[in-house]
């Protein structure tokens, strides 16, 4: 039980974290609002997910 509690409030964190940071260190960012920027934020969590999942898989393979 103490390992999910822990688990749920390090995920509470990391969650107040990156709001915050969304919402008031992003608009300091000047970047520009162009298709390519844009398909390039939806795109990249995927992307990223796909190669840990990758690098766990063939991490699990050689063991």
């Amino acid at each position: 039980m103490k390992n999910q509690l822990s688990f749920l409030l390090k995920l509470l964190i990391l969650s107040a974290i990156i709001s915050y940071l969304i919402k008031y260190v992003c608009p300091m960012l000047e970047i520009p609002e162009t298709s390519t920027n844009a398909i390039i934020l939806v795109i990249l969590p995927t992307l990223i997910m796909t190669i840990i999942f990758l690098a766990r898989m063939n991490l699990q393979k050689q063991n």
